[in-house]
């Protein structure tokens, strides 16, 4: 029978050269293993770059992680050669390898259990001498070096291919509570894993479930930036807990809204490039009269006054500049006309309101005046009205007849007022038009000439018709409704996986609407915490992040806060303080070396798949929390599916090859099939005409 010291003896592979703090050199014996050895009981790869050793000490064994593999050309013969040094005066070639020393497997009782366990502890606590021996693992100790102890590992994400397929798996509190950064190439399967971790987070606490039926949603929260559309149907098998939000909604999923009035003054100044001198008070103004309006059940006359002053005032605004506003090009003309149509509308409806005898008769004189004024000047015109030019006589009878009506209005309520930042519900329509009026009221024609390329920005987004249902949505929505469809409202329509798909969201608000979801999503459980004192745990993911958490550009980027940067200074303060509230963020991106280095330097936890470029390898060797040696020069030449997991989620740095989804399960990243399309092995029609219908709103 064999003895401990005669086994332990057995898987001695070498003995160490040399000892530094982050590097322990080690000569091989003559009769260690050349590729596989079976002296562990079982056929085990040895040596293995990134497979690990150990190293006796009176602490426990140093688990040492292997970093660089060679042979040296030595003048004598090592400690453990078998060769005669007086046979032959040549060099002796020796193998050597380099381990990185990563913590100590010692043997420990944990709570709760009656018999001690191997754990590996993070740390060295001695290291070993030159001439200590240097052993293979047996596979208890491989498996306790990958699988970790206790209970806390509940998610099980992959294997270790060096470990002889020991499960991987990793605390979701430490993973998802300190931010996790998932990066790699193209077609390296970072988007497997991230749909991945999100379904087996959610199998694993339904698994888990004390009570209840374990099919049913849990009280989780996964919520999905998903800029490709991509993720939309890899969880349609978990419908019971998936809402999946697009613009315009469609067939299993619902619109996708970020109402105007949830915006706050710092979103509306940087989509509308409000300078801060005088547009952006201005702004604020309006915002804060539109809040408490809505609050006070807006009465007639505040009504009338907006929409008068803000008409007179664009109408002076055009007698401002020259004569060509109303005699120049015809895209001008249309535009007066567009005005003074718009107006006589909206003086019709004035007339209908209880203002009093004389001053509805006083509106009747001007929309009159202002009907004349459109008879006049317009000619039937592809089923509308055309206008010719305009005289100066005509628009000064319009801004007289303003006048009148203005001088017989009282001035406007404005005994209660709301922040400009409230979530309150407004017309998001009457923005521009009271914008104008705040302007004519604080500073004349030359202040609304200044205002009037903000308030021209304002009503563009309005009505183009991509982006005025997302800002401006027909079906009234209040603010709790918002917020449950994407953090859940304790009834049936929770969801624990919340897609929000963005790829259809137009360019010119993607970066505020990504903005205005993370913002919310971050006070409201800064709100819950307040009011509950406990965290709501929420996950949110940020596919392709390099797009809406880019690094800032320069000194420049500071001249005004642009929609870019709103964006990324939102998921920055999130990085930073989310912890603290229960959110957690997950980075999936491509090209890290564009990602904003204050929240890549919030990550705790790093999963890396292939990565080639060198500027993004040189990022991650210096962002990443341990000091991995040779380690992540493997990351060029990973194969599909693998990932190095490292950080606060795994007690040392792990090759893992993750579980593989079924083909449903997987998000629509998959490489476009060239060669199918081109030999006719799968069919693609061509029809443009429905792409430019759905392009051009079916106009």
């Amino acid at each position: 029978m064999t003895s401990p010291i005669e086994r332990i003896a057995g898987l001695i592979v070498g003995a160490i050269d040399s000892v530094a703090p982050d590097r322990i050199s080690v000569v091989l014996s003559a009769d260690a293993p050349q590729a596989t050895a079976l002296n562990t009981g079982v056929p085990y790869g040895f040596p293995r770059l990134n497979s690990y050793v150990l190293i006796p000490s009176e602490a426990g064994a140093l688990v040492g992680l292997i970093v660089f593999l060679g042979i040296e050309r030595s003048l004598y013969p090592k400690q453990g050669s078998s060769i005669d040094p007086g046979l032959v005066d040549l060099p002796f070639p020796v193998r050597k390898m380099v381990v990185t020393p990563l913590g100590m497997l010692v043997s420990r009782h944990l709570e709760g259990e009656s018999e001690p366990r191997l754990v590996l502890e993070r740390g060295v606590s001695a290291f070993p001498s030159v001439g200590d021996p240097v052993l293979l693992p047996s596979a208890v100790q491989n498996k306790a070096i990958v699988e970790g102890q206790g209970n806390d590992r509940r998610i099980h994400i992959g294997s270790s291919p060096i470990a002889r397929g020991a499960r991987v798996s990793v605390d979701p509190d430490k993973m998802f509570g300190r931010h996790l950064a998932v990066l790699g190439n193209t077609g390296s399967g970072k988007s497997c894993s991230v749909a991945g971790l999100v379904r087996w987070s959610i199998e694993s606490a339904r698994a888990c479930r004390k009570e209840g039926d374990p099919k049913q949603p849990v009280n989780g929260r996964f919520v999905i930036l998903d800029p490709n559309g991509e993720y939309g149907d890899a969880f349609s098998d978990l419908s019971a807990g998936v809402r999946v939000f697009r613009v315009g909604g469609g067939e299993g999923a619902e619109p996708l809204v970020a109402p105007g009035w949830i915006w706050n003054s710092s979103e509306w100044s940087a989509f509308a490039s409000a300078s801060a001198q005088t547009q952006r008070p201005m702004l604020l103004q309006a915002l804060r009269d539109l809040r408490a309006g809505k609050l006070l059940q807006e009465k007639p006359v505040n009504t009338a006054l907006r929409v008068v002053n803000g008409r007179r005032h664009m109408i002076e605004g055009f007698l401002a500049g020259g004569p060509v506003a109303y005699s120049g090009a015809f895209p001008v003309r249309m535009s007066v006309g567009g005005i003074l149509t718009a107006l006589a509308n909206e003086l019709e409806t004035l007339t209908e309101k209880a203002l009093g005898a004389e001053i509805v008769e006083s509106i009747e004189q001007a929309g009159a005046s202002v009907q004349t004024v459109i008879e006049r000047r317009s000619f039937p015109y592809k089923g509308g009205l055309g206008f010719n030019d305009f005289a100066l006589a005509d628009l000064e009878e319009v801004v007289s007849a303003l006048a009148a009506v203005r001088d017989l209005l009282p001035a406007m309520d404005a005994s209660i007022s709301a922040s400009e930042d409230a979530p309150i519900p407004f017309n998001v329509h009457d923005l521009p038009d009271h914008l104008d009026s705040v302007a004519a009221d604080t500073g004349g024609g030359a202040v609304g000439q200044f205002v009037s390329y903000l308030t021209l920005r304002i009503r563009m987004m309005l009505q183009d018709q991509r982006l005025g249902p997302i800002v401006a949505p027909e079906k009234e929505l209040n603010f709790e409704e918002w917020i449950g469809g994407k953090l859940g409202s304790g009834g049936d329509q929770d969801a624990e996986i919340v897609v929000l798909d963005l790829s259809l969201v137009p360019t010119e608000v993607l970066h505020i609407v990504i903005a205005v979801i993370g913002r919310i999503v971050f006070e409201s459980l800064q709100r819950y915490k307040k009011l509950n004192n406990r965290e709501l745990p929420t996950v949110m993911v940020l596919e392709e992040a390099h797009t809406f958490v880019r690094r800032h550009s320069g000194p420049t980027e500071q001249d005004h806060v642009s929609p870019a940067r709103m964006c990324r200074e939102t998921f920055e303060r999130i990085a930073r303080e989310g912890r603290k509230f229960g959110l957690g963020l997950v980075l999936s991106s491509q090209r890290p070396s564009e990602l904003s280095p204050t929240v890549l330097s919030q990550c705790n936890t790093f999963l890396l798949h292939r990565i080639v470029n060198d500027a993004d390898q040189d990022l991650v060797s210096r962002l990443v929390p341990d000091n991995l040696g040779g380690l992540l020069q493997e990351l060029p030449s990973l194969p599909t599916r693998h990932a190095m997991l490292l950080g606060l989620a795994t007690s040392i740095p792990l090759l893992v090859e993750m579980r593989e989804l079924l083909p449903e399960q997987r998000p629509k990243s998959a490489d476009p099939k060239f060669w199918a399309v081109w030999t006719g092995e799968e069919e693609r029609v061509v029809n443009w005409g429905p792409v430019v219908e759905d392009w051009t709103g079916g106009t």
